[in-house]
């Protein structure tokens, strides 16, 4: 086990943190014992974490969205000792009010910091984006001092919404270019090699809104990618970002601690499997907190096609999925993910995007259109006004298909991680809106138009 040690001071006069102080010099903290610059021991540590081995030294245990204990004490003036350990399975920190702590510890690292002194309530956190609000907080009471609400008790924000803002007025600049929703037929051969990115990028989910995603090869949803039933997966993930990321295929059957587990940044995985099972399966990261991750853009879809699929003049796919805003540029808001307060829902990440671009088939055209419902959490009811569905297959089978009954669909009912497709005609040329027939979505970003033969945009009543 690695071991570093990081030593700062300072005082904190209630909520404001003043301006730190060097104290001591680094030490070095491994086989249960802490050393000073000198060489000498300067007092045992228990490996167990909170035990208090000397007044005012701590033993902290980092793990995958706990920091524990969870809480701590303090002599008022005094400077504390915390010997910190990460027994999670990604990398983490633990900084003073985020700002100064130890560096990012490997799983399995130790280190030394020294803090304080103090004469009121503090809170240290890990900074990796997301753990603080799943839980990773450390809260520092002052003996004889009363909590505040804007620090102990993790008190909320001032009441303040600084997240982005929608303008469902606004128009994409002149460059955008909207999302290909075109699917291309499974490529030949068995196996299929494919690399992908994990990473952080800031991206436009709206009209002049951006957010930093966290994406597979730069883009929300990640690559369509394709197969048919017994083809050879090999995937290789390489983490570009500044986090743990990881992959997990609905479409494999894999054991989770293997392909599905967490690389740092820097790191890459092999990730093989056999498509055994036909369907639109979805694809995200599952590093925790998960809810997180795929809330800020990091799904994908990979389409199995079932046996004998039938040729049809066009395709599409639509993977819906909502965001729940931060600030401008700032990842998505976990808080609000935890709580089901989701600003927009999008078709293939942004906002009413094929309003904006509209899908350009013919009249009288077959056309089949793929649609995987990821979440995380919302549900999707897909429908196109002024057709009817006359095929539609769903997890994995059909539930409709045309015959003498001349039976039809309105909508294809899909839960967070379902997916199927559904099949039809325009009859005539004309417009004709997609959507999710949940309406308070629809008016959320979750709507988009089929432009069937040469006809102008003049709106309408959805």
């Amino acid at each position: 086990m690695q071991a570093r040690t990081t030593i700062i001071g300072g005082t904190i006069a209630a909520v404001i943190l003043l301006p730190l102080l060097l104290l001591f010099a680094a030490g070095v903290t491994a086989g249960g014992r802490t050393d000073t610059a000198d060489g000498k021991l300067a007092g045992r540590t228990d490996n167990v974490a909170g035990v208090v081995a000397e007044p005012g030294i701590f033993n902290i245990e980092l793990g995958d969205l706990f920091v524990k204990p969870g809480n701590i004490e303090v002599e008022p003036g005094q400077v504390v000792k915390l010997n910190v350990v990460n027994n999670g399975s990604v990398r983490h920190d633990l900084k003073l009010e985020g700002e100064t702590g130890t560096d990012m510890l490997d799983p399995g690292e130790s280190g030394t910091i020294e803090i304080g002194p103090f004469d009121g309530p503090a809170l240290m956190w890990c900074t990796i984006p997301g753990h603080k609000q799943a839980g990773m907080v450390l809260e520092i009471a002052v003996k004889g001092v009363a909590a505040d609400n804007g620090h102990n008790g993790h008190a909320a924000a001032e009441g303040v919404d600084n997240a982005a803002k929608i303008d469902p007025q606004a128009t994409p600049a002149a460059d955008w270019k909207p999302f290909d929703a075109a699917l291309k037929p499974a490529p030949g051969g068995t196996e299929h090699k494919i690399t992908m990115s994990a990473g952080e990028t800031v991206l436009e989910v709206a009209p002049g809104v951006t957010q930093e995603m966290w994406t597979f090869n730069g883009q929300v949803p990640g690559p369509i990618l394709r197969a048919r039933v017994g083809d050879i997966i090999t995937l290789t993930l390489r983490n570009d970002g500044k986090m743990g990321h990881s992959m997990d295929f609905h479409a494999s059957k894999v054991a989770w601690n293997d392909e599905m587990r967490t690389i740092n940044p820097g790191e890459e995985l092999v990730y093989q499997f056999e498509a055994k099972h036909s369907g639109i399966f979805m694809y995200h990261c599952g590093t925790a907190p998960a809810l997180h991750h795929i809330g800020n853009g990091m799904f994908g879809a990979i389409i199995v096609d079932p046996p004998n699929l039938p040729a049809v003049d066009k395709e599409f796919v639509f993977v819906q999925s909502e965001f729940y805003l931060g600030p401008e540029g700032e990842p998505g808001d976990l808080t609000k993910m935890q709580n089901d307060a989701w600003d927009i829902v999008v078709f293939n990440g942004y906002h009413n995007q094929y309003t904006h671009a509209p899908i350009r088939v013919e009249a009288h055209e077959r056309i089949r259109v793929w649609v995987l419902d990821a979440g995380p959490s919302e549900n999707s009811s897909f429908h196109i006004v002024g057709t009817i569905f006359d095929t539609m297959y769903k997890e994995g089978a059909y539930w409709l298909q045309p015959d003498e009954t001349h039976g039809g669909a309105q909508a294809l009912d899909l839960q967070p991680a379902q997916g199927g497709f559904v099949e039809f005609t325009f009859d005539e040329e004309g417009l004709y809106p997609f959507l999710t027939h949940k309406f308070s979505n629809a008016g959320k970003g979750a709507m988009g138009i089929f432009q069937a033969g040469d006809v102008e945009f003049t709106g309408g009543g959805h």
